[in-house]
């Protein structure tokens, strides 16, 4: 193509040739004189459907579009948070009894009369249990200071038991035990005096994990529990329903833990933001209720919930809920379906 100061002198000429130019050539070269013409021809052209008189112009009877949108649900991820500590690793376990050992040899000697008169009843009892242990420390072995060839190593031996919490609760409890003595009665007989036994803990496995019983909140002290209900086709999800008119999250939360559950838990939901959303698209796109809606799927919220005290009853619930459990994370996913698990496994606490 010729150089633009060519174009321009040809166009120019009183006779100009005919050349070829494309649009944008045209709109670079003459943008003001192009937009100018496109107005003015759009002014000139009136409106057809404007210059006909009134009476005959037909009303339109195509039906306007639907609009596409999603139902909005909230759900409630209703918890048990741990009761007791995790078990410990191997190594955690012999790491805290190295740090007892080298603490117990850094208090040596023990002030034994800082804590207990001399001649009294505790005295004595300290005696006796000092000759069977041969430390303060009741729970890391036998162990005795100033004799090398009798002592323990500072570090746990292949196939010993001392980092064992069970063992330490055992020696614990041994050491709590008050001895047994002979002594004389009012008649002069000797009678023996019982062993007094120190209140042994509770297990840290119940009765509800023994038996398997998933409904009750007292298994997995350890893990975090979550309510799911079983609806009526058979599946199970967590307490979820619509939001009903201008209600929040929160509100609606609270709606369906009392719906669902019944009155008998003391819950609280946490803050008014969700933890997550799951987006379930439908096969074929449904009406809503006022024929002006298209509706493609939902859109559930999770808000997180507590529970302090009660448990669920489902007797009089109003959703149609046959069933429930308190399940942890990894019982969730046994439980639900695929689809579902994907949407929530990242919003489940590990424990």
């Amino acid at each position: 193509m010729p150089p633009r100061e060519e174009i321009v002198r040809r166009l120019a000429m009183p006779k100009r040739p005919n050349i070829q130019l494309c649009q944008t050539c045209l709109l670079s070269l003459f943008p003001q004189r192009l937009a100018s013409t496109a107005t003015a021809k759009s002014d000139s052209q009136p409106d057809p459907v404007a210059s006909l008189p009134s009476d005959q112009i037909v009303p339109s009877t195509q039906s306007p579009s639907r609009r596409t949108t999603y139902m909005v649900r909230a759900s409630v991820l209703l918890s048990r948070p741990p009761v007791l500590t995790r078990d410990l690793s191997p190594f955690e376990k012999a790491y805290f009894l190295y740090q007892k050992r080298l603490n117990e040899r850094l208090v040596l000697p023990f002030s034994r009369y800082f804590y207990y008169q001399k001649g009294t009843p505790g005295d004595v009892e300290w005696k006796r249990k000092i000759k069977e242990r041969l430390t303060p420390a009741r729970d890391i072995g036998k162990y005795n200071a100033y004799d090398r060839e009798a002592g323990w190593n500072d570090e746990l031996l292949v196939g010993a038991r001392e980092s064992e919490p069970e063992e330490q609760v055992e020696a614990l409890l041994r050491d709590a035990e008050v001895e047994v003595k002979k002594e004389m009665d009012e008649e002069g007989q000797e009678r023996e005096v019982k062993k007094e036994l120190a209140v042994r803990p509770m297990p840290r496995v119940t009765e509800a994990d023994r038996v398997g019983d998933t409904r009750s909140l007292d298994r997995l002290l350890q893990r975090t529990l979550y309510l799911v209900v079983k609806r009526q086709d058979g599946r199970w999800w967590f307490p979820s329903d619509g939001l009903v008119g201008k209600e929040s999250l929160h509100t609606a939360a609270e709606r369906i833990l009392v719906q669902a559950g019944g009155l008998n838990m003391n819950t609280w939901i946490v803050g008014n933001i969700p933890l997550g959303h799951f987006v379930r698209n439908y096969l074929e796109a449904r009406v809503g209720k006022d024929k002006s809606q298209l509706i493609k799927g939902s859109k559930t919220f999770f808000m997180k919930g507590r529970i302090m005290a009660g448990q669920a009853n489902l007797k009089d619930n109003k959703k149609g809920l046959t069933d429930f459990q308190w399940l942890a994370k990894e019982e969730i996913q046994k439980t639900l379906l695929a689809k579902d698990w994907n949407g929530v496994r990242n919003i489940l606490a590990e424990r």
